[in-house]
């Protein structure tokens, strides 16, 4: 039995599979930036922005989502 509110990338229109490659493509050099800035001005907001974006990368690198 299928549950209703399952999700399936290959069912997503046009426009979300676009914005979803494009987060794909941006990831990686947000984090870049975000690590060097989390070095030379570490916050609390800036550290969690930093896992926030590699929990993100790695979600793409692994197709949780």
């Amino acid at each position: 039995m299928k549950n209703k509110f399952s999700f399936n990338k290959y069912t997503l229109q046009t426009w979300g599979r676009n914005i979803r490659g494009v987060c794909r493509q941006l990831i990686i050099p947000f984090a870049i930036f975000q690590g060097i800035r989390t070095i030379f001005f570490p916050t609390t907001f800036d550290v969690l922005l930093l896992a926030i974006f590699i929990l993100v990368a790695l979600g793409y690198h692994y197709e949780w989502f």
